[in-house]
């Protein structure tokens, strides 16, 4: 880790002296239950000793937490929102959190968001927990997406990392006439072309249109959706993609680009670890920021973001924003998100990190070169029957470009009758 962390660590034991301090003369009492979903390992013993930290800031509360499996957590939130609710749950932003807020089961945080301490080093996340003009939670750890690529590649061929849409593919029609695919990309399992879609749209219209889109406001027949999918198509055309992508899952996909078939990946980065086990060194991988495609537009990003939120049902909800506080500031977003932890990126622009440089590179460019906004990705950010009926459609689309009139009617009447 870097010196930064045992530095955030000393920080941390003077803010535990500090809360202790400030507790004593505002004790908070009583109880406070917590529902986790992280229940592997890693995540769950990075909450529970978060949590231990909060309870020694605290002593005189009285902390309950039930730790529930992930995905029978997706079944029984809505039920214990509204039954027997805890004072504190995990969940995730943006389109996730919208039927809970919709619902009426999910507490108004704006009071938080206001105080300059989350205002002023959460700000690339705000838009990802906010609906209606409001805000309904705080996000505690997210990821970048972006292009991982072969610099060895890249230097052999005299590529520089592309900036713009112009230079993107001036440098994939190079790799092309190499003998190489610009990009590997696994669409068995339809969320990887999702990715691809989030990112020209984002490029091509912006995060607001593209979230208009996803909160069924843009008919998917719009000349603006068009222009997404003829920006994707010249990549298509050119050769862009690795042949037969529609057989292989994500995972499938890396060896085109560890064997040197492929270029680049548009991904997240979990592909680090395994394209590090696979053999590639960091003096080969690198990392670059999707480039800028409408000039007009800012550059906004995928950062899937976890989150806490009060349940509008709440007992002790004095606690529970205390505890939210917590969990957002610099020091513990430092000690949750380092490498022995979650690994994965601290949403407080204050924090450390570990010195990994795909990490550093993340934190940069969503902290400081997102000025757009975060998006949560196709599936989180669409509602779960338009997400599955459209990535089907881009996963044709990819395979079939000459479809996408076919493709985009489909789509319109999956919206007409979803969002209605």
């Amino acid at each position: 880790m870097r010196s930064t962390l045992k530095a955030s660590a000393l920080a941390l034991t003077a803010a535990f002296a500090a809360s202790t301090a400030f507790a004593q003369d505002n004790a908070l009492s009583g109880d406070l239950k917590i529902f986790l979903d992280t229940s592997n390992p890693a995540p769950r013993a990075t909450m529970e000793a978060m949590i231990e930290r909060f309870a020694e800031a605290h002593p005189d509360l009285n902390i309950e937490t039930t730790v529930i499996d992930r995905e029978a957590y997706k079944t029984q939130i809505r039920n214990f929102l509204t039954a027997d609710a805890p004072d504190v749950a995990t969940w995730y932003a943006a389109n996730r959190m919208k039927p809970y807020v919709d619902a009426g089961l999910f507490e108004d945080v704006s009071d938080l968001w206001e105080e300059p301490a989350i205002a002023d080093n959460l700000a690339s996340t705000k838009g990802a927990m906010t609906i209606d003009g409001k805000q309904w939670g705080v996000p505690y750890t997210y990821y970048q997406w972006g292009i991982y690529y072969r610099k060895d590649i890249f230097d052999e061929l005299g590529l520089s990392e592309p900036a713009t849409w112009e230079e993107e593919k001036a440098n994939c029609a190079k790799i092309v006439e190499s003998g190489r695919a610009c990009y590997t990309i696994g669409t068995k399992f339809l969320w990887t072309a999702g990715g691809w879609f989030d990112y020209l749209n984002l490029r091509t219209n912006g995060f607001d249109f593209h979230m208009q889109l996803a909160a069924g406001e843009v008919a998917w027949t719009d000349d603006r959706v068009r222009q997404t999918f003829a920006n994707w198509r010249e990549l298509i055309d050119m050769g862009g993609f690795v042949d037969n992508h529609q057989n292989y899952s994500w995972q499938e996909a890396l060896p085109f680009m560890v064997n040197g078939e492929a270029a680049s990946y548009l991904m997240g980065n979990f592909a680090v670890a395994p394209l590090r086990e696979a053999g590639l060194s960091d003096d080969q991988l690198d990392f670059y920021q999707f480039p800028a495609i409408n000039p007009d537009v800012e550059l906004a990003e995928d950062a899937p973001t976890d989150t806490f939120h009060i349940p509008a049902n709440a007992s002790n909800k004095e606690a529970a924003r205390e505890f939210l506080r917590f969990v957002v500031s610099a020091e513990e977003q430092t000690v949750i998100n380092n490498g022995e932890n979650l690994g994965q990126l601290p949403v407080n622009a204050s924090a450390s990190i570990d010195d990994d440089k795909f990490l550093e590179q993340g934190f940069t460019m969503l902290s400081s070169n997102s000025p757009g906004g975060v998006a949560q990705f196709f599936d989180r950010d669409f509602p779960a029957e338009m997400a599955a009926e459209a990535m089907q459609g881009l996963q044709e689309f990819m395979v079939i470009p000459d479809n996408l009139d076919d493709i985009l009617a489909r789509l319109e009447q999956v919206r007409e009758r979803v969002y209605r």
